[in-house]
């Protein structure tokens, strides 16, 4: 059994308040859950209105998994999100 963790860093320049963040933070982190069954929340950077910072972390069986639930959850971000991806960390433990 693995875990997989990743931090996804993203610029939302769309954003000019924090309602307007929350709405895209939200509906994200929703997605997420429902697509993936992870468990995702912002960590970072709350009070800054154009950048957001997720984490997302999973149970997996194996590596390979792990690596292809990652590569799935970061286009399906670029797919779906308003906001662009800055920086994108991954780790597996």
């Amino acid at each position: 059994m693995r875990i997989a963790a990743m931090t996804l860093r993203l610029h939302a320049p769309c954003c000019h308040s924090l309602k307007e963040k929350r709405m895209i933070v939200k509906s994200l982190i929703a997605k997420l859950q429902n697509r993936f069954h992870v468990s995702a929340a912002e960590i970072d950077e709350q009070d800054v209105h154009q950048i957001i910072v997720i984490g997302v972390a999973a149970i997996v069986p194996h590596n390979a998994m792990a690596d292809s639930l990652m590569d799935e959850i970061s286009l399906f971000v670029e797919e779906n999100c308003e906001a662009e991806i800055l920086d994108e960390a991954r780790e597996i433990r």
